[in-house]
């Protein structure tokens, strides 16, 4: 059976596609929109990633070329889960009525450690800064000896971080 063009679209597709994900690790690999085909752009990001990775940078992809692709991107499948900093900045305070992700992270941290506290009050998670959540925050802050002002500024926010990597050791 002859290789069609349809299986030669989808094996490009899927060397862009580990091309792209290997890019948001290693800023020397172009961003590359995974499409199917094998334009200039695709020869760009090719050139690219066969240079940093000490690959003749021919723009074609030859076995080493894809055994290299494949190992890299496999190689980031593997590394140590990534931190997450996504509080604003030292000085940002969320408070009721805020909205977002951060919020979002800040009821979820919240959720976990209500399995390790007692007498934690009820939270879901609804990405709004609610009465729950002031009161979740208040009661989180009076546990570890915080001010209790049922806000999240960069103190509280590093407690619940510190508090959540520490519960979360436990659980593996």
């Amino acid at each position: 059976m002859p290789y069609t063009n349809a299986q030669r679209r989808q094996h490009i597709k899927e060397i862009q596609t580990y091309l792209y994900a290997i890019s948001l690790f290693d800023s020397r690999i172009p961003a590359i929109i995974p499409d199917g085909n094998y334009g200039t752009e695709t020869a760009v990001t090719v050139k690219a990633f066969q240079r940093a990775y000490g690959l003749a940078d021919t723009g074609n992809v030859d076995s080493a070329t894809w055994n290299k692709i494949v190992s890299v991107y496999r190689e980031y499948q593997r590394m140590e889960p990534r931190s997450l900093n996504c509080f604003p900045s030292q000085k940002h305070i969320v408070r009721s009525g805020d909205k977002g992700e951060v919020v979002c992270i800040i009821q979820s941290i919240l959720r976990v450690l209500q399995k390790y506290y007692d007498n934690f009050p009820p939270l879901t998670s609804c990405g709004t800064y609610s009465e729950d959540t002031v009161k979740a925050v208040r009661a989180f802050q009076q546990k570890v000896g915080l001010p209790v002002s049922g806000t999240v500024d960069c103190k509280t926010w590093n407690m619940l971080v510190t508090s959540f990597e520490h519960v979360s050791a436990t659980m593996q």
